[in-house]
């Protein structure tokens, strides 16, 4: 005779296997557990942890140093001898490890929560690994190649802190649910001190934070000093090729009160524009001058320079991604420009009435223009017919010599001073990198009447940041991004601040508060229920269709062999059971 053992009956956890599945490979009820994660398995947590915090950081980095990608790239180039816009693998690399650390931190998340055991599948822990590695090696490359990027950090934090810290604080009391359930459902008077205590430890840690944070845009607006003169650096390079009369035009466009610019001299003694110590990467010396692309750029005189094509290569390259906003009349313009010489550019300020502003490179010592540079410049600034009063000088060599020979030039430094030191050299300009000038020296330097122009700012954020420090200028390879910015990103008073801080902290503190006694609450009064009370009361209470039956057991029986009943074998193993019958009532 053929028994049926009574059916046991589950309900469907789709969402927990899901949780389980992903995260270990546990899709079945049977390999999960309630029980204490292993040690192996918190280290992995850990090291999980530890990884999803530093390619956090690494993923801000890179979103804010947005501002300089173009220096990265002709770091890139210098290295390689190709261009190549060199951020996009990293962003998308960093975003996606991010996104899949992020990913397997609430799955772990999600866990805790569910009270299940952490299994960290062996995947994921290669996955990990190699997130982790390629990380650290990322962050040294550009601790060795770009150490100076590093900086960006805190001074992005002044614009981006108190936001920052509000929503840290939002993420940390939104964790309380986890803390708390944890602290709630454990018997371990050991485990709920600690984990209580570290979680008060961040938390409290947090609600102290702002005492830490500093941002000049934490001002009385009425204190707030004029807009800071925007500078075209090398032009309008995100619009037409750099250093190129037509790029120089489009600044003027964007209404910029000065151009800023680097200065070579040719074999000839002519001094032109470029960056570059050679001529490969923005003109087409490879097709002209195929046995010379890698000489100097001061070793062509002018005569050769002037046959080079010096626009082409911003068609072809795209370097700012901006190529296919130009319409088909720029892009002639631009496929047309050449070298331009200092005495065209000093002209077409001349006529606009702006201020230029050009750092001089000193040719090599075998380089015949080698001790008459300083007066070949001069002579090409003369030449121009520009007002000396327009014409910012940067060499220190030779400075009294220059001052006598043309005492209207404006005498203006690139080596970081004293306010004082810089007075007694009679230097009243200074231009310095943006990270180079903090919010207190910015002041002391408006206060001492010592004009700073600092570079490069391409970002609204880091503008209005610089203008709240009361910066005189900035230099920016994007003037028309800056053209759209009349007023800073935000402005805030420190009582409106303070009590923003004071409000956020309070309301966090009471929703922590009320988030543990609630599930103090729920787990004692879990605890009060009958677990096989529960069960029947769930089983009446469900039709058959809401059913899914999870496994039946055939059971064979043979008086002759004096095998019981399967009811008493049911019996004699525990099963909690119940037939189709008493479940449809």
């Amino acid at each position: 005779m053929v028994k049926h053992q009574p059916l046991q009956v589950y309900e469907r956890q789709l969402c927990l296997s899901c949780i389980t599945g992903i995260y270990g490979c546990r899709w079945k009820r049977y390999q999960r557990s309630h029980d204490d994660t292993t040690k192996w398995e918190l280290l992995w947590s850990f090291i999980l942890l530890f990884t999803f915090f530093l390619l956090l950081v690494w993923f801000y980095f890179w979103w804010e140093a947005h501002n300089d990608y173009n220096e990265f790239n002709w770091f890139l180039y210098n290295r390689s001898g190709e261009w190549s816009d060199g951020t996009v693998p990293i962003l998308a690399t960093t975003a996606a490890g991010f996104t899949y650390i992020a990913f397997l931190i609430v799955l772990a998340f999600c866990h805790i929560a569910l009270g299940q055991q952490l299994n960290l599948h062996w995947l994921h822990k290669i996955g990990v690994t190699a997130a982790l590695l390629t990380t650290i090696v990322g962050v040294i490359s550009v601790n060795q190649t770009w150490g100076q990027e590093w900086d960006v950090i805190p001074i992005s934090l002044q614009a981006t802190g108190p936001f920052l810290h509000i929503g840290a604080l939002a993420a940390i009391t939104a964790l309380s649910w986890i803390v708390a359930g944890q602290v709630a459902r454990t018997e371990k008077m050991v485990f709920q001190i600690v984990v209580v205590l570290l979680y008060v430890g961040v938390l409290l840690a947090l609600y102290v934070v702002p005492l830490y944070i500093t941002s000049p845009c934490i001002m009385d607006p009425s204190t707030l000093k004029p807009r800071p003169d925007v500078i075209g650096h090398q032009g309008a390079p995100m619009l037409a090729p750099e250093n190129t009369l037509w790029s120089f035009q489009r600044a003027l466009q964007m209404n910029v009160t000065g151009l800023e610019t680097d200065v070579a001299i040719s074999l000839d003694g002519v001094p032109f524009l470029m960056h570059d110590r050679t001529l490969r990467r923005t003109t087409d010396v490879e097709k002209v001058f195929p046995d010379r692309q890698l000489d100097e750029t001061s070793h062509f005189n002018w005569t050769d320079l002037q046959q080079l094509n010096a626009g082409q290569w911003f068609l072809k390259y795209d370097p700012f991604w901006t190529v296919h906003s130009l319409s088909p009349h720029e892009k002639d313009l631009i496929a047309n420009q050449s070298v331009c010489s200092l005495e065209q550019l000093l002209k077409l300020a001349s006529y606009h009435n702006t201020t230029v502003v050009f750092r001089l490179r000193r040719p090599p010592p075998e380089h015949p223009r080698y001790n008459s540079w300083i007066n070949d410049t001069l002579h090409a600034v003369q030449q121009s017919g520009v007002p000396q009063s327009l014409v910012m000088w940067t060499p220190d060599e030779h400075r009294a010599q220059v001052r006598q020979l043309a005492p209207g030039l404006i005498q203006t430094s690139v080596e970081k001073r004293s306010p004082q030191s810089l007075l007694e050299y009679g230097i009243s300009r200074l231009l310095l990198r943006y990270n180079r000038a903090s919010t207190q020296e910015i002041r002391n330097f408006s206060g001492s009447n010592i004009n700073l122009t600092l570079y490069t700012v391409n970002e609204p954020w880091l503008y209005s940041v610089l203008w709240c420090s009361g910066v005189s200028s900035v230099s920016s390879e994007a003037p028309h991004i800056l053209k759209k910015v009349p007023y800073p990103i935000w402005l805030m008073r420190p009582d409106e601040y303070c009590l923003m801080w004071v409000s956020a902290d309070l309301i966090s503190f009471a929703v922590v508060i009320g988030i543990f006694i609630f599930q103090k609450y729920r787990a004692s009064g879990m605890r009060s229920y009958n677990p096989e009370q529960i069960m029947l009361s769930a089983a009446v209470s469900r039709s058959n269709r809401d059913i899914n039956v999870m496994k039946e057991k055939l059971i064979f029986s043979e008086v002759r062999n004096g095998v019981g009943s399967a009811e008493e074998l049911c019996e004699d193993n525990d099963y909690d059971y119940y037939t189709n019958r008493g479940i449809s009532q």
